[in-house]
């Protein structure tokens, strides 16, 4: 199995549950949801005139869309290679769930490794058991994806982005269609100020946590 990959490379996870914690982030190729707000866009389109050897990609110093094949094996070597020491991975996109995840997952579970997948919740999650999925959802994005069912089932927790009163209300939706309480973590869209204090009043009043993407306050990937 390959997949492919815009970038790897380690540094903190900056938002949810493992804030603060190392982390090797490991950011899949392709997602068609459209999040208008998406700082990722470079990794929406699989072209194939941007693919690239992967000792290319390990080397890019600006985001690019520019992506490379690259199996658990290569992955795996990379970690080792560049000396990483985080013991986390996070699979994140683009949208990770549009590929199967699981011989990657088991990989890297069997090298001593532990995995988190971010999610929005618009393909099926196919990874395994033990891995902690970050449900991050995206209602009526220019992709026109619905949240399935089954992603929230399978969340471990719910990262929702948060700008307007109206997202806490589809939030409330979302959550009525899951069989159990989840962790929620509210995160400011853009870090804007009214955004950011709606995130924390809203926080206090239902006892949900906040999110503040602490890699862009400390100027980190």
């Amino acid at each position: 199995m390959r997949y492919p990959v815009n970038e790897i490379f380690e540094t903190l996870q900056g938002e949810g549950r493992f804030t603060g914690m190392p982390a090797i982030f490991v950011r899949l190729q392709g997602c068609p949801v459209g999040c208008s707000w998406c700082d990722t866009k470079h990794t929406w389109e699989q072209n194939s005139e941007d693919e690239r050897p992967l000792g290319d990609i390990l080397v890019k110093t600006a985001a690019t869309s520019c992506w490379a094949w690259a199996t658990p094996e290569a992955m795996l070597a990379t970690f080792a290679e560049r000396g990483f020491n985080a013991k986390l991975v996070v699979i994140t996109g683009g949208e990770p769930c549009m590929f199967d995840l699981v011989p990657l997952c088991e990989a890297l579970h069997s090298a001593g490794y532990s995995t988190q997948i971010e999610t929005s919740g618009t393909f099926e999650i196919n990874v395994p058991q033990e891995t902690v999925i970050t449900l991050s959802p995206k209602v009526a994005m220019k992709g026109g994806y619905a949240i399935l069912d089954s992603a929230l089932e399978r969340a471990d927790d719910i990262k929702h982005p948060v700008a307007r009163e109206r997202d806490i209300e589809e939030l409330d939706a979302l959550l009525a269609r899951c069989s159990s309480d989840k962790p929620v973590y509210l995160q400011p869209v853009s870090q804007g100020k009214r955004a950011t204090e709606l995130c924390i009043t809203t926080c206090i009043k239902r006892n949900w946590r906040l999110s503040v993407q602490l890699h862009k306050y400390l100027g980190i990937e």
